[in-house]
């Protein structure tokens, strides 16, 4: 029995078109600049424990959906950390450092991003104070401890525990290490992303000069899209087709774009895909991704433990991956767009696609993968 064929239905919410779209190159490295790009993987490239993490053809899968190949980017390589995150917040550290040991960094976090922080804190031998909602798991609070940080609780969701974040740290002369901008907050969200654009770099060494013309990128706030998307204005030649997913109950990028102006979501229900809900997108990276985006898409949580599986069990290619539940959404994304005639027209989806999806964590939350797998 096939993946498509046992009567299961790849479930997505919405799916638009951006009215707007417009790649400009130079736009985009304006926001995100071929320098800071550079300089990331220049200095990343070089830590202790570096290798570019696999990317890997989901060659049964790709048979089955008639597309030439499909590359998934395996960031549960990554470090010790099992996660793109490892690259963003771990950098940005070192760059507000500047090698003075006595200051203290501070983030607030779902989860990812702040083990990165801590890692890249205990890296440099500084303190790091998290700041994390009640509703991260115990498991994530506790492999942020175990990297050496501070961990503090903070009832409500993860904009209130950003703000307490926000509050002690200006009291306290922290420096916040944050993967979302704010007004008069933009630097270290482009060190985060300027860190997440070493993924791009290592593709274009891996893909032996074969093109891409389809892109999947998970989104939250929009740093690692934006991210990928300056990495593809640096490092590719064609413009590929890059479509944005999204849960549907956090799709704030989609509706950013939608209306051309930043929009909040109210959400009212955390999605299993965590570190993707988020209510509003990050000023940074909306800049690169308001007119850079072909199209986005929004998915409930149906089939994220379903998809999990068939990473697992080896399903979608040769080898067996662990895939968290943010790695699963660009998957059931394309399955969904392959699945609908008019959405698969419209994004010229067909047997000379070649497709490349981010798998952008492993089991970084253990319990939560298990969970998921059994259910």
């Amino acid at each position: 029995m096939t993946i498509l064929s046992n009567g299961h239905l790849w479930k997505h919410s919405e799916f638009i078109e951006n009215k707007n779209f417009s790649f400009d190159k130079n736009k985009i490295l304006n926001s995100l600049s071929a320098k800071d790009i550079d300089e990331a993987y220049s200095s990343i490239s070089n830590w202790q424990g570096y290798s570019p993490t696999p990317l890997i053809e989901l060659n049964k899968l790709s048979e089955e959906l008639n597309l030439n190949k499909i590359f998934y980017k395996d960031e549960s390589k990554r470090f010790d950390l099992k996660s793109f995150k490892a690259l963003g917040g771990a950098y940005a550290v070192e760059k507000v450092s500047k090698d003075n040991k006595d200051i203290i960094v501070s983030t607030a976090t779902a989860g990812n991003h702040g083990r990165s922080v801590a890692w890249g804190a205990r890296r440099l031998g500084l303190r790091c104070k998290i700041f994390i909602s009640e509703f991260v798991s115990d498991a994530r609070g506790k492999a942020m401890a175990d990297l050496g940080a501070d961990v503090i609780k903070v009832k409500g969701n993860y904009e209130k525990s950003l703000i307490e974040c926000i509050k002690q740290s200006t009291e306290n002369n922290w420096q916040i290490v944050q993967d979302v901008a704010w007004k008069d907050y933009k630097i270290v969200p482009k060190y985060t992303m300027a860190g997440y654009s070493v993924m791009m770099k290592e593709i274009v060494d891996q893909i032996n000069n074969e093109s891409i013309p389809h892109i999947f990128l998970q989104a939250g706030v929009g740093g690692m899209a934006g991210a990928m998307v300056a990495g593809v204005a640096r490092y590719l030649k064609n413009i590929p087709k890059i479509i944005v997913v999204e849960p549907d109950s956090a799709a704030c990028v989609m509706k950013s774009i939608e209306s051309g102006k930043i929009e909040k979501v109210q959400i009212v229900r955390e999605s299993l895909m965590g570190g993707m809900s988020c209510g509003e997108p990050s000023l940074v990276p909306w800049k690169i991704l308001k007119k850079s985006v072909n199209n986005c898409i929004s998915l409930p949580d149906d089939d994220i433990g379903k998809a999990m599986k068939l990473f697992a069990n080896a399903s979608f290619g040769n080898d067996k991956i662990i895939a968290g539940e943010n790695a699963a959404p660009g998957v059931i994304s394309l399955i969904a767009c392959c699945n609908d005639e008019k959405i698969k027209n419209s994004i010229n989806l067909d047997s000379n696609s070649n497709v490349l999806l981010i798998g952008c964590e492993g089991d970084t939350d253990q319990e939560m993968y298990q969970k998921l797998l059994k259910d």
